[in-house]
């Protein structure tokens, strides 16, 4: 599947700044209205430009969702590597507790925008979420690897396969939970989880 693109990416300053100014404002009308109900006049309208503007950069309503989530996806990747290599020498409860907690709390803080990119991701078949899950696999592995004689686990690319899809799984489920729990209970849970399938019972914690 090819998947729809900007017609061009801004380089000077004021291009770029109009550019964000239009996938903010896709943002902001994904959550309101939803992907079926907006409109590229209606994100034309929230960024201040005229559609023509819009136009220049987006060839359709399609192609500027694609770049908000593909945005978003990026965003992720970063995070997630800033936070591992802060923590690559951390004990290993410290860094299963804060790399479980960040996500929790990067979904919680503006949790309609995150639900509406999920589904959208559901209905468009990105392939951004492949990526995300393939580089967060290698970044935890990477950690495994650093913390390999402590673990009881032999494969390291299969338990970050496990773990990235175990913790993600939660992420995402509390889309539809109907009484949501609270997160800092959860990551505690989640957090034991994942120390007692990476050093077991006793030394979990």
């Amino acid at each position: 599947m090819t998947l729809p693109q900007p017609r061009r990416l801004p380089v000077q300053a004021r291009a770029r700044a109009t550019f964000e100014a239009i996938l903010e404002a896709s943002a902001r009308v994904l959550v309101e209205r939803g992907y079926d109900a907006a409109s590229t006049n209606r994100v034309a309208e929230v960024a201040g430009v005229s559609i023509g503007t819009l136009y220049q950069y987006f060839p359709n309503k399609e192609a500027l969702f694609v770049a908000l989530i593909e945005r978003h996806f990026d965003e992720q990747v970063e995070l997630l590597q800033r936070m591992v290599g802060s923590l690559i020498d951390a004990p290993l409860a410290e860094a299963v507790r804060a790399y479980v907690g960040a996500l929790f709390e990067a979904h919680a803080n503006d949790k309609a925008f995150h639900d509406a990119i999920l589904q959208q991701v559901t209905h468009l078949g990105l392939p951004a979420i492949t990526r995300v899950h393939m580089v967060s696999r290698q970044i935890v592995q990477v950690y495994l690897e650093a913390h390999r004689e402590r673990l009881r686990i032999t494969d390291t690319a299969l338990a970050a396969f496990v773990l990235v899809s175990a913790v993600e799984g939660i992420v995402h489920t509390l889309m539809f939970a109907p009484e949501r729990p609270e997160l800092d209970a959860l990551s505690d849970e989640v957090s034991l989880m994942v120390l007692r399938y990476l050093v077991g019972g006793d030394d979990a914690g």
